[in-house]
C-alpha cells in the first residue's frame, strides 16, 4: 500500500483497539437525538484519531462525527479534507453485535480519494485508494488485493440494508426491486467492505443515510475496487456541498449492477429530491 494509505492504516488500528477495550470492559452511553446513541468509546477513539491526523497531515482539516463542528468550519476551501467515524454503527457496538467499524476517509478535490475500515472485533482492515488498489487483510497476514462481485443480473444479486433504521414502507420498497436476496447488516462502512470485496452484489440505504463520514471511507474503499457509489438519484456524493447529511440515500454496487439498481428505485421509491 501506498504511504498515505498505510498511515491511514495505523490510525485506524490503533483506534480500534481503544474502542475493543471498551467493548470488551464498560463504556458511558448517551443519546444525541432519538435513536442516536454517543458512548465514551466515540468520543475518546475521535479525539485518537484527530490528534494522530492532525500530526501527520497538520494542514488538512478533519470532520469528524464527534468534533465540535467549530473544529472544521472551513473545511470546503482546502484541497484535502479527512472524514472520520470513529465508531461506525454506535448502535451495533450499544448492543453487541459485533457490528461496528472504524472509518477514515479522505477527499482530494471533489472526490473519495483513499478509505480505510477496520473491524476491531474481527480485526480485519479494508483499504482502498483511486488510482491504486483496494484490499483486505488482518493485523497479521499481508494485504490481498480485492474486487467486487461480477454479478450483472438484478435477479441474481443479493442487496444489503441497514439492521435498523428501516420502516415497514421502506420494507416494502426493497422487496419491490426484484434482486434475489435481501440481507440486513450493521454499519455503512461493513456493508461497503462486503460489497467491495464481492461477498455481497449492492448496498442500499434508502432516504436519509448518516452523513458524510458514514460515506467517504467506503465510496473510496468500493471505487478503487472497481464498484460505484452514488446517491440513489445516480449523483456522486458531494463533500463540499452545504449540507453534510446523505439526505438523498446511498447506493454502493459492484458497478454492472448500479445502472438498472437506479432504474428499479425510480420506479418504486417515490421521493425526488432536486
Amino acid at each position: 500500500m501506498s504511504p498515505l494509505l498505510t498511515k491511514m492504516t495505523d490510525i485506524a488500528a490503533k483506534a480500534g483497539e481503544l474502542v475493543l477495550r471498551s467493548y470488551q470492559t464498560t463504556f458511558d452511553i448517551e443519546y444525541k437525538g432519538p435513536n442516536d446513541p454517543v458512548t465514551s468509546a466515540d468520543r475518546a477513539a475521535n479525539e485518537l484519531i484527530c490528534n494522530a491526523l492532525t500530526k501527520e497531515f497538520p494542514n488538512w482539516p478533519i470532520v469528524a462525527e464527534e468534533s465540535d463542528p467549530s473544529a472544521f468550519v472551513d473545511f470546503r476551501s482546502a484541497d484535502c479534507i479527512f472524514f472520520v467515524d470513529p465508531i461506525d454503527g454506535t448502535q451495533e457496538f450499544v448492543d453487541h453485535t459485533d457490528e461496528f467499524v472504524v472509518m477514515i476517509g479522505l477527499v482530494k478535490g471533489d472526490r473519495a480519494a483513499a478509505g480505510v475500515i477496520h473491524s476491531p472485533v474481527s480485526g480485519l482492515f479494508w483499504a482502498g485508494e483511486i488510482g491504486e488498489a483496494a484490499f483486505g487483510f488482518s493485523k497479521d497476514a499481508a494485504a490481498v488485493p480485492i474486487s467486487p462481485s461480477r454479478t450483472n443480473q438484478l435477479s441474481e444479486s443479493q442487496i444489503l440494508v441497514s439492521r435498523g433504521h428501516r420502516s415497514a414502507e421502506t420494507n416494502r420498497q426493497i422487496e419491490a426491486l426484484n434482486v434475489r436476496a435481501v440481507r440486513s447488516l450493521g454499519s455503512a462502512g461493513l456493508k461497503g467492505a462486503m460489497v467491495a470485496q464481492g461477498q455481497a452484489d449492492a448496498y442500499l440505504a434508502v432516504g436519509s443515510a448518516g452523513k458524510r463520514w458514514d460515506a467517504c471511507a467506503l465510496d473510496a474503499l468500493v471505487a478503487a475496487a472497481g464498484g460505484r457509489v452514488s446517491d440513489t438519484l445516480g449523483r456522486p456524493i458531494d463533500y463540499r456541498g452545504p449540507n453534510l447529511a446523505n439526505d438523498r440515500g446511498l447506493l454502493v454496487s459492484n458497478g454492472l449492477l448500479h445502472d438498472a439498481l437506479l432504474g428499479q428505485i425510480a420506479a418504486v421509491i417515490p421521493y425526488r429530491l432536486q
